[in-house]
């Protein structure tokens, strides 16, 4: 299996009025996303508001997405990947989600590390041995501001040597840690995959080797960031960094209070599907709607 690079985008999930899954507006926008020519899917991310979602709910998401992009990568010879989100502090569940992922025609399973359970770094290793042994590619998820625990580079080390595990999804936020993710098992492991977490560190990221990002302003913009990271892959760094700092407005807004909740809004401004969030998330402050709609106009999105 090809390397995972490029711009994958951290799908959220659409809602009616009475706070329903707004399935058709899913379906519009994996659509949305194919044509603007984004290079993978991650659904059932933290951006899809995974944690309020039934069981159900998912099943009928990735029914929709898997189909779209085979079908879509058939009709264009495209090769778009689909990341599914299988993250849990739950061993058993995590390696459940991961069996899902592999049975509906998942390319690669998102792992995000063990929260609220404060593993210790023994437990966190034996977390992804498990989730490793189901058989598809595993990407590593690394954010300790939602899960309380940053994996260290030597406990990432480690992992990466089990069978499986392709590559991290880095927002620990330190650019100094991404840079030695890179030093210490990117340029040792050629197929491992360091990819940003973080929108506004993407430039910096791939202009230290790293291989792309799993995007949450994609949602909204995925051409045009594609666009940055395509730049980045190429060599082009002058171009991207134009783009990079077009968009730095748009990258502060989309998290000036919370996510999806700043993304969805920014949607729905533009007409797409997105509509509301569920509890304990809420729709996001006057203020926040008043720096969203200045950085849409700013950045001319």
């Amino acid at each position: 299996m090809a390397k995972i690079h490029g711009a994958y985008t951290a799908m959220i999930t659409p809602m009616l009025n009475d706070g329903s899954v707004d399935y058709d507006g899913f379906k519009k926008n994996v659509l949305f996303q194919l044509e603007q020519g984004i290079d993978g899917l991650l659904p059932l991310g933290t951006s899809g508001e995974t944690p309020t979602l039934s069981e159900d709910e998912e099943d009928k998401l990735l029914d929709i997405a898997i189909p779209l992009v085979r079908e879509f990568n058939a009709k264009n010879g495209k090769d778009v990947k689909v990341l599914v989100g299988a993250g849990s502090n739950n061993t058993r569940d995590a390696v459940r989600y991961v069996e899902r992922a592999k049975a509906k025609g998942g390319d690669y399973a998102l792992v995000v590390t063990p929260y609220y359970n404060k593993p210790s770094d023994e437990g966190i290793f034996r977390h992804f041995e498990a989730v490793s042994k189901v058989g598809l590619p595993i990407v590593v998820y690394n954010i300790q501001g939602r899960t309380g625990k940053n994996i260290s580079v030597p406990l990432l080390e480690r992992i990466a040597e089990l069978p499986n595990i392709v590559g991290v999804k880095e927002a620990s936020g330190s650019i100094t840690q991404m840079m030695e993710v890179v030093e210490k098992i990117g340029l040792k492991k050629p197929d491992f995959s360091v990819m940003s977490g973080d929108d506004g560190l993407t430039l910096p990221l791939m202009a230290a080797g790293g291989d792309g990002v799993i995007s949450v302003v994609t949602n909204m913009i995925p051409a045009l960031m594609g666009e940055l990271v395509h730049d980045c892959l190429d060599g082009k760094f002058a171009e991207a960094c134009k783009i990079h700092y077009r968009l730095q407005p748009f990258f502060r807004a989309a998290f000036c209070d919370g996510n999806p909740s700043c993304i969805k809004y920014a949607m729905n401004l533009k007409g797409m599907p997105a509509g509301s969030v569920r509890l304990p998330l809420v729709e996001p402050k006057a203020s926040a709607q008043e720096q969203i709609k200045a950085a849409i106009k700013d950045c001319n999105l």
